[in-house]
């Protein structure tokens, strides 16, 4: 008689048919992802839709009868659905989004032996604007005495009105880097023209990319050869999308330094200056290895929402923070309203400390 197969044996054989099975439908899943694609291409839609996931990750576990628990079933299908958002985002392109590659490990971008990410939360603050070095060397060194690494300050302002204070320009960035070396600080600050790259590489730790200019593609590519890290700003009426691949721009130049910074999006309420996204804080962290601080002062443009709003983007998983910090927000040329005091920052610091 033949010899009975053990039932070890006989299990593992399903489990091969079972996979084969998985296989087939997963292609065929990915066949339809991609005629999917093809209409929201044509329709100008976004490619990627969480309300959606949401609802269908939610239904799988109603539906969901075990032994798989539902955290594993939304496990699952979570990594389902991103590869789905990959595999639409790459199509006529010979490879992945490098912003979507995951190691499981955070990406920690090192700032002159600083770093941000994968640990203890960052905080970047300044002046909205450069105005003169006695104001900085007052925020500089409170900075310095509170344990804080890097200062920001606007030297190139773009405004919403041509009249209003546009900034010093390189005589700013030369002031931020004098202050700055003073107190072994890290400078960041935002560049508007590719043009300064060369000046920029020797002063400034961090360049920044303002919310305007997250669509400058040619000034981004520019920025994926510069050899310094960037902190890409999100427009305030870009889609998560949209601001992958304006991150994709640097990353594919070959600037594997980026940081993404959520600094709100613009909506119909006005109680705020902008609407601060929160959830895209975890979207980010969930797709990406990227870090993300929020600029919570530009969320806000209101001082008396800047410690729980930044507890919020802590306890969300944000990396960092930036905050607006003036010896005298009173006579600010740009952004009074909603710059902090150095007291009053010294005050936001204790509020926010069990989060840091």
């Amino acid at each position: 008689m033949p010899r009975k197969k053990p039932q070890l044996e006989r299990v593992r054989e399903a489990i091969d048919g079972l996979n084969d099975q998985l296989l087939d439908l997963l292609n065929q899943r990915t066949a339809l992802v991609e005629e999917i694609r093809a209409f929201k291409v044509e329709h100008g839609m976004d490619l990627y839709d969480p309300v959606r996931e949401a609802r269908q990750i939610q239904s799988l576990m109603m539906k969901n009868r075990g032994p798989m628990s539902n955290a594993m079933v939304e496990h699952v299908f979570k990594e389902i659905f991103r590869a789905s958002l990959s595999q639409q985002m790459r199509k006529g392109t010979d490879q992945a989004p490098l912003v979507l590659e995951r190691s499981g490990t955070p990406r920690i971008v090192d700032v002159g032996g600083v770093p941000i990410g994968g640990g203890k939360p960052t905080i970047i603050a300044g002046p909205c604007a450069v105005e003169s070095e006695d104001y900085l060397e007052q925020v500089a060194e409170a900075f310095a005495r509170l344990g804080l690494k890097f200062i920001r300050g606007g030297a190139f302002k773009p405004r919403t009105s041509p009249y209003t204070f546009q900034g010093l320009g390189m005589p700013g960035v030369d002031l931020l880097r004098k202050v700055a070396s003073r107190h072994d600080l890290r400078v960041v600050t935002e560049i508007t023209d590719a043009c300064l790259l060369p000046q920029f590489s020797d002063r400034v730790d961090v360049i920044q990319v303002g919310a305007r200019n997250m669509y400058n593609y040619d000034l981004l590519k520019k920025l994926g050869n510069a050899g310094r890290p960037v902190l890409l700003k999100r427009h305030f009426a870009a889609t998560l999308d949209e601001f992958f691949q304006a991150a994709e721009y640097l990353l594919s130049s070959g600037n594997r330094r980026v940081i993404l910074c959520e600094r709100g999006i613009r909506t119909f309420e006005n109680a705020t200056r902008n609407t601060l996204d929160i959830s895209a804080v975890c979207l980010i962290k969930e797709y990406t290895d990227l870090p993300v601080v929020v600029d919570v002062s530009h969320a806000a443009g209101r001082k008396d929402l800047l410690v729980p709003l930044s507890r919020a983007v802590l306890a969300a998983g944000a990396d960092g923070i930036m905050i607006e910090v003036h010896p005298n927000p009173a006579v600010a040329m740009s952004d009074g309203s909603q710059q902090l005091s150095l007291g009053d920052f010294e005050r936001y610091l204790e509020g926010i400390a069990s989060f840091l």
